[in-house]
């Protein structure tokens, strides 16, 4: 299977959302507890887009979308402007086959384009997430810290674990 990375636009909300949704019904990945409507994540598309952050889509041979990805400020206070959160889903029926690889190194590429320094990975119940931890590690992402037991979702207590690498220069140099 190929995939084709490109910028996500409007048109692909309605199967943005369907991913998303999956993923907050079903899985741990994000702390969501309801999944949002396709108004809500054209916003969000819409906001993090507007910022100049790259909000990328995985479409398939057969031209669905397999996948979607995004970088947005880590936080917001002016200290960590060089710094990005990535997001990565894939959809179920395309998980395994390479597309959050695909995915996460064209929005690695596109985050050190526009002069970010470093990249951190948010994940969820890390230990029922063993293919994002793998997949961040397989790009270059080094396990930082666990955050236990912060989130409650689907009748369990679930960790938070930190992965961090850098882009370009990361810290060797001033931006």
């Amino acid at each position: 299977m190929s995939i084709a990375i490109r910028p996500a636009t409007a048109s692909d909300i309605s199967a943005i959302t369907r991913i998303y949704g999956d993923s907050v019904r079903t899985g741990t990945a994000s702390f969501e507890l309801e999944a949002p409507d396709e108004a809500e994540m054209a916003r969000r598309m819409k906001e993090i887009t507007g910022k100049g952050f790259p909000y990328l889509a995985a479409d398939d041979d057969a031209g669905q979308l397999a996948g979607y990805a995004y970088a947005a400020l880590y936080r917001t206070r002016p200290a960590y402007r060089f710094t990005v959160e990535d997001s990565v889903y894939v959809a179920p029926t395309h998980q395994g086959r390479g597309v959050g690889r695909a995915l996460l190194e064209a929005l690695i590429e596109a985050c050190a384009a526009r002069g970010f320094r470093q990249m951190i990975a948010v994940i969820g119940d890390s230990p029922r997430q063993a293919g994002s931890v793998a997949l961040h590690k397989a790009t270059g992402f080094h396990h930082i810290g666990i955050l236990p037991d912060v989130g409650f979702k689907h009748d369990h207590w679930c960790d938070t674990l930190l992965m961090q690498r850098a882009l370009g220069d990361g810290g060797r140099s001033k931006p």
